[in-house]
């Protein structure tokens, strides 16, 4: 193999490496604005708004149990509103692509206990 091929390869991995860590302190970032003031930022749900909403423990296996992913995609994309009412519980998440709700769902998982 050539030197040449060899040091493009290992180029090309470490580029492809970065953009998934750009991507993973994208997902960090995302999670701190528009997650982290109900959910904490160790998911625990401990904050005064968490409270207020009685979000769940995201470390809790059986929490995450509960959790089926095609549930959280919906929750993120439409929010979730309080039974009976127009009132958001969880607002849906703003400016997600797909593939941002895809990392949540995985960020989310990294939580079970």
């Amino acid at each position: 193999m050539k030197l040449s091929t060899i040091v493009f390869s290992i180029v090309a991995g470490l580029v492809i490496a970065g953009a998934g860590s750009a991507k993973a302190a994208d997902i960090e970032g995302i999670w701190a604005k528009q997650c982290a003031s109900c959910h904490g930022k160790d998911g625990k749900g401990n904050t005064k708004a968490g409270k207020l909403a009685g979000t769940k423990d995201l470390t809790d296996a059986k929490v995450q149990a509960e959790i089926k992913d095609d549930q959280a995609v919906k929750a993120l994309k439409e929010g979730i509103k309080e039974k009976g009412t127009e009132r958001f519980r969880m607002k849906p998440g703003q400016g997600l692509t797909d593939e941002d709700i895809k990392a949540l769902i995985a960020h989310v998982r990294k939580f079970k206990g």
